[in-house]
């Protein structure tokens, strides 16, 4: 069991009980980490922007929540708050059945994507899918090895610059899991990002880690591949690779 989250009762029916559990209906969740030591506000990183761009005002099943990389217990709380959809405290089958999730991070908070990722799989709850950029392993954490709950995931990375992301993710079951991709992008005078915007500290020293985080290429390919885990009428993640296939090439 875990602590559900408080909930102010209110109103002329606020202390009547009620014995009535409400029904269990698909879930579609979306959790983003942003990298370093920036704040889950910060619309300077692609992060947070994708965040907006992938939130459907209309779909009342869907949650996108964005996540400072140190906010790791905030986030898996406020996970298994919305997958707890009758608020018993506990996670059933009917509501690990309903539930998609996927979660994508760059630098640090890809780090923290498999992380929850992980956390998720103690309590037998399924991820549809993982996305790391740049992956940059915190201490303590396992960024390589995704764990069997994770049905498929996707690893970008760039091997240029001083801060290099990881260049290969593998899963802890290859039955269970599907490696999408080990792609890497590549950042020289041929291929620039704009960075103008960034602290002359991050532009000098993790120049090309910053660059992929701001790489429109790269985010057009985290969103593709997102909007495919979330998508209801796919046939499971597959057609995320028809998608992927009608995007410019990536820059070499």
């Amino acid at each position: 069991m875990f602590a559900p989250l408080a909930h102010a009762a209110s109103g002329p029916d606020a202390a009547k009980p009620s014995n009535a559990r409400p029904a269990i209906r698909p879930l579609r969740l979306i959790v983003g980490f942003m990298g370093g030591r920036v704040h889950a506000d910060n619309l300077l990183h692609k992060e947070a922007t994708i965040a907006q761009d992938l939130r459907e005002p209309a779909a009342d099943n869907l949650h996108v929540l964005v996540f400072a990389n140190h906010n790791g217990g905030s986030a898996l709380r406020s996970v298994l708050h919305l997958i707890d959809q009758d608020g018993d405290g506990r996670i059933s089958e009917a509501e690990r059945r309903a539930v998609n999730i996927a979660i994508y991070g760059h630098s640090w908070g890809a780090s923290e994507t498999i992380a929850l990722a992980r956390q998720l799989q103690t309590q037998n709850i399924p991820v549809a899918l993982t996305v790391q950029v740049d992956s940059v392993q915190k201490p303590g954490e396992n960024d390589a090895e995704i764990p069997s709950n994770v049905h498929e995931a996707v690893n970008l990375y760039q091997r240029d610059g001083l801060l290099r992301g990881r260049e290969a993710i593998h899963a802890q079951d290859p039955a269970h899991t599907r490696i999408l991709a080990n792609e890497q992008y590549h950042y020289n005078a041929q291929h620039a990002v704009d960075i103008a915007r960034f602290p002359w500290f991050a532009r000098t020293f993790m120049r090309q880690h910053i660059m992929i985080e701001n790489d429109p290429a790269v985010w057009t390919r985290v969103e593709a591949y997102l909007r495919n885990a979330m998508d209801p009428r796919s046939p499971g993640l597959d057609s995320a690779h028809v998608a992927l296939a009608e995007q410019p090439a990536i820059p070499r």
